[in-house]
């Protein structure tokens, strides 16, 4: 606020210092132009310090996770999701969902199926929030229950030797997101037969 009150006390000392010393209105133009971008700056610098949303809206603002949002609503975890955690997600893009025998992930979608796709899902999911920095080979225990499996190799994490891991930390309000290329089953989950 107090840089938009010092930029528009600037606009106004411009305008009357242009009004008096000279009839040519470019220079009043620059002026507010400049001041208009440097509000829109500050208004955008701001709303990059605040705190990131809940998982589900970090989700929500990145295209590359629609299906995994679609999918989350199909399941009825997004207030679990939205709670205060802290929880650590596997978020499989939409090329992993894609990836997935055709037409499974139409099936899990559908209200039938739904509990398979909280099986499928809480599966993606840790409680914690597990920063990359923290990683280390072994068994996790899922949400879901079932532990996942984690193989650091170099600087490669992989999940049930099926996932790599492609992003790290992305950080929300309740936990902390880690993308990955594949989406990975719970042990012993036959979903060919839905």
């Amino acid at each position: 606020m107090k840089l938009r009150a010092f930029t528009i006390a600037a606009v106004a000392a411009s305008l009357v210092l242009a009004a008096c010393g000279e009839d040519d209105n470019s220079a009043v133009e620059t002026t507010v132009a400049a001041a208009e971008t440097t509000a829109a700056a500050s208004e955008t610098t701001a709303g990059m310090t605040e705190e990131p949303g809940t998982i589900v809206d970090v989700a929500s603002g990145n295209p590359d996770f629609s299906t995994l949002v679609a999918a989350v609503g199909a399941a009825g975890l997004v207030e679990t999701l939205q709670g205060p955690g802290p929880f650590t997600v596997f978020a499989p893009t939409n090329d992993a969902f894609a990836a997935l025998p055709a037409g499974l992930v139409d099936k899990l979608l559908l209200p039938e199926n739904k509990d398979v796709l909280v099986q499928i899902l809480t599966y993606h999911v840790v409680s914690g929030a597990v920063m990359a920095a923290d990683v280390a080979a072994g068994d996790v225990p899922s949400v879901e229950g079932s532990p996942i499996t984690v193989t650091v190799d170099g600087g490669t994490v992989k999940l049930n030797d099926s996932a790599t891991v492609i992003a790290t930390d992305v950080m929300a309000s309740n936990g902390v997101i880690h993308v990955i290329d594949a989406v990975i089953l719970p042990p012993g989950l036959d979903v060919s037969a839905l």
